[in-house]
């Protein structure tokens, strides 16, 4: 898998551990929500990268933001390489 798409299943895989952590939403809220913020522009970036040479499968699931049906599709592809 070439780097672009290793940054956009990182990116993935961070958005969606900061969603999925809610004892960190209940701790502090506030942090949350930035963590979150972040995780979400650094996906954003990433989307931005790939979408020029991306599988029209995978294009479909990110502008569905289907995030975890994409990151399922980038680890297949990634153990087909």
């Amino acid at each position: 898998m070439n780097t672009e798409f290793e940054e956009l299943r990182e990116a993935l895989q961070e958005r969606l551990g900061v969603i999925a952590d809610h004892e960190f939403r209940a701790r502090d809220p506030r942090a949350h929500l930035e963590r979150l913020k972040a995780a979400a522009s650094r996906l954003d970036e990433a989307i931005a990268r790939v979408l020029p040479n991306c599988d029209p499968q995978l294009r479909h699931f990110l502008d569905r933001q289907s995030y975890v049906k994409a990151l399922a599709w980038l680890e297949q592809a990634g153990a087909r390489s």
